[in-house]
């Protein structure tokens, strides 16, 4: 899902089963997920796997950036939303709809599973770390990685004092999510070992434009539309806000977040 900012297992379903949010989800998201692979790549010494699949994949994005380690891969979801959103984004992916606890793949079948911002809303994850020990070769390897959302300039403070009003006039929906790390993986993770973490800060350049149509795919936009905003007012206040602090330049947007490599014990 790589939605890690806000909403209940519940809330969050319901959204991301609305084909306005996959749409944006597909189309909007900051290309993190690459750069995040790229050193998950690294990792491994640039070894490709011949099977590598993508849990709780959503709109695609994270499962698209799999091409560079692997010769196949599969993305599954359980919203059907964003299975059909994702199969145009990745073209040369599988997509199938399925949940992390009974994911559909053969057993000993991957060699590289990832979960990009997903496990923090399985419902059962004792369940999953079981599933996930099935599916996965004697070698095999899960990356987990998550990351924030972007609120801040890699050379300056004014977007992420902006952020703060932002969240203020159209706040986050109560989440039920449940927090992740290296450190909380190396004590949940059932089964699992964790061989490597490292947390990251990855600055992607955007406009204004692409800032603000990112941000209205996070949680808190549409959760103001469901309670009676419209959308474009959305719109029109970030970027009459963002667009004297972005003054026509590309900036860099600060996304932090975490990778870790986990094995079966």
């Amino acid at each position: 899902m790589s939605n890690q900012t806000g909403a209940s297992q519940d809330s969050v379903s319901n959204l991301f089963s609305n084909a306005a949010m996959a749409a944006g989800y597909a189309s909007a998201r900051p290309p993190v997920h690459p750069r995040v692979i790229a050193l998950l790549r690294d990792w491994r010494r640039d070894a490709r796997v011949e099977v590598a699949a993508d849990i709780g994949c959503g709109a695609g994005l994270s499962t698209r950036a799999l091409v560079d380690v692997a010769d196949r891969y599969i993305g599954f979801d359980p919203s059907e939303s964003m299975i059909r959103a994702a199969r145009p984004v990745a073209p040369g992916a599988s997509f199938v709809v399925g949940s992390a606890e009974a994911m559909p793949l053969a057993s000993r079948s991957v060699e590289l599973l990832t979960a990009a911002g997903s496990l923090n809303y399985v419902r059962a994850l004792d369940t999953m770390w079981i599933d996930a020990r099935r599916v996965l070769t004697k070698r095999g390897v899960l990356a987990v990685y998550d990351f924030s959302v972007g609120r801040s300039f890699a050379d300056g403070p004014e977007v992420g004092e902006w952020f703060e009003t932002f969240i203020a006039r159209y706040p986050y929906p109560h989440s039920q999510a449940r927090p992740l790390s290296p450190d909380i993986l190396s004590d949940a993770a059932d089964g699992f070992t964790v061989d490597r973490a490292e947390d990251f800060n990855l600055p992607l350049p955007m406009t204004c434009d692409a800032y603000v149509s990112y941000l209205l795919t996070e949680t808190n936009v549409p959760d103001a539309v469901r309670a009676g905003a419209s959308l474009e007012s959305v719109r029109v206040t970030c970027m009459t806000a963002l667009s004297p602090v972005f003054a026509g330049r590309v900036r860099d947007v600060t996304f932090r977040g975490y990778l870790a490599c986990l094995t079966a014990a």
